[in-house]
């Protein structure tokens, strides 16, 4: 069977063969600007994806990065680890975004063509055996368009090897023009992986959903929550539901959750010092830290710096706070992702948290399933009077 090859023409094609010169034009400008260049399969109107193709296979969160190793151990390799092997903000102790697992292109074999995030990263440039196997992939004509627009530095496939797969293809004429675009996009590359594996987490674990935990939210909070069945209610009154997933054994983190509302009066509740305050003033009165101490209570970690990131979530403004926690009695600690919300048309401020209880295990994966579940949640929900 003759070599696949890949073409960013791959997209002008499913356009048609007769393209205007302003087309042309429009193309060119679009490329520029765009993240990746979306290459898209020209499959007959109707075709299902291809069922003879097996389901592709990884951990969430895992990415199987290929790359020659001494590219991989040079400055290409330092922005690539920048970009998804970087720690988490506000962690106690050091972990990465990803698991990203290095492959030689030589050594790729069936099994790891399966996996479920692959990126495959080369220079044009570059002789050595490793990254010629990535570069023969590449037909004369990507290369030529390449080499013209420096912008152009990556290809985005999806289904490639098996269902449910993400390839993406980095590469540059030379190791400079890649790192540069790398630095220029590397925040809209890690959103890539992290929207993506966010939604293969939310169709795992909200499959089967608590009902109870959704109606209290709705009665006490007013906003609609999506919670896995396997979480419990710990503690509800008005304004205040405090979720918790209790694990009896080490395979799996304790996750505790809870939602907060109050009125919204001006812009200086939004402030990163008022809204530690705001948590720990929630957490004392209402979150317990040791059972079998009723004085103990959740507290932020201050010698460990919180991490605050401002965005727009569904029209509301929100801050994502990174931090770790412990008890006033130093008996527990962890780490907790929490986000403020302002719904300005209903006059309401939200905090959401989820924080985690797993001592000397890794964090990462438990605070990816509350980040999924927390983004979840509807603040602007109203019920059927439209109150």
């Amino acid at each position: 069977m003759a070599q696949k090859r890949l073409s960013i023409y791959k997209y002008l094609i499913c356009l048609g063969k007769e393209t205007s010169s302003f087309m042309k034009l429009l193309i060119s400008f679009i490329s520029s600007i765009l993240l990746l260049a979306l290459v898209a399969s020209c499959a007959p109107n109707g075709d299902s994806p291809d069922s003879t193709k097996p389901r592709a296979r990884g951990s969430i969160g895992e990415i199987i990065m290929v790359i020659d190793s001494v590219k991989w151990a040079g400055p290409v390799g330092d922005e690539l680890r920048t970009i998804f092997a970087s720690d988490l903000p506000g962690m106690f102790r050091s972990e990465s975004k990803f698991k990203v697992n290095i492959v030689d292109p030589r050594a790729m074999t069936r099994m790891l063509k399966m996996s479920t995030n692959l990126i495959y990263v080369t220079t044009f440039d570059d002789k050595r055996g490793s990254s010629q196997a990535i570069n023969a992939q590449f037909s004369k004509e990507s290369k030529e368009k390449a080499m013209n627009d420096l912008s152009i530095y990556s290809l985005r496939m999806e289904d490639e090897y098996a269902i449910g797969q993400e390839v993406l293809y980095l590469f540059g004429n030379t190791e400079k023009e890649l790192i540069d675009n790398l630095k220029k996009n590397g925040n809209r590359l890690q959103n890539l992986f992290e929207v993506r594996e966010r939604g293969r987490l939310e169709k795992i674990i909200l499959a089967r959903k608590n009902t109870e935990a959704a109606a209290e939210a709705k009665n006490n909070i007013g906003i609609q929550i999506n919670v896995p069945a396997s979480y419990q209610i710990a503690k509800s009154n008005k304004g205040f539901v405090w979720l918790r997933q209790i694990t009896p054994s080490a395979n799996r983190a304790d996750i505790s959750l809870f939602f907060h509302v109050e009125d919204y009066e001006d812009e200086s509740q939004t402030f990163p010092e008022n809204i530690l305050k705001l948590k720990d003033s929630i957490a004392r009165e209402n979150i317990f830290g040791d059972p079998d101490d009723p004085t103990s209570y959740v507290t932020t970690e201050k010698q460990i710096p919180p991490a605050f990131r401002n965005m727009v979530i569904n029209d509301n403004f929100t801050t994502e706070i990174r931090a770790s926690w412990k008890t006033n009695n130093l008996s527990m600690g962890g780490t907790y992702l929490g986000y403020l919300m302002v719904d300005e048309e209903k006059g309401k401020l939200y905090y959401l948290e989820g924080f985690v209880y797993y001592p000397n295990e890794v964090h990462r994966d438990a605070l990816r399933e509350i980040e999924t579940i927390l983004l979840n949640t509807d603040i602007s929900w109203k019920d059927d009077s439209g109150v």
